[in-house]
């Protein structure tokens, strides 16, 4: 079981804005911040971690769950309305499962972030 992970950001400001919008319909938070570092989480658990001022590693790509299908569509349109970029509108992909549903926008550098339901 995986505690936490940490994502290299170029410009923490935009990130920490991007993200505390984007992840808000999922249930997250900012639940900690340092120095250039902060910490969201659901429940007062930092899980996804913005570490700033270093250099982004190559694009990753990271899912966060949705319990519903709403929650998909609501992380859509909260990511790109903080700046994120379309890279897959909500939707069905058959191709990984029949009930899976997801929607992709790519960060501000470029990684692909998506929100996934797994429930029919």
């Amino acid at each position: 079981m995986i505690d936490h992970v940490g994502l290299r950001v170029s410009d923490y400001p935009a990130s920490k804005a991007f993200y505390t919008a984007a992840l808000a319909p999922l249930g997250y938070g900012l639940v900690m911040e340092l120095e250039g570092v902060c910490g969201l989480g659901v429940a007062g658990k930092p899980d996804f971690w913005l570490i700033g001022q270093t250099p982004p590693a190559a694009p990753v790509h990271v899912a966060f769950a949705s319990e519903n299908r709403a929650g998909v569509d609501a992380f859509h349109v909260a990511a790109l309305a903080a700046g994120g970029t379309d890279n897959g509108a909500p939707g069905l992909r058959t191709h990984y499962h029949p009930s899976y549903y997801g929607a992709f926008v790519l960060d501000p550098d470029g990684n692909n972030v998506e929100a996934v339901c797994h429930r029919p």
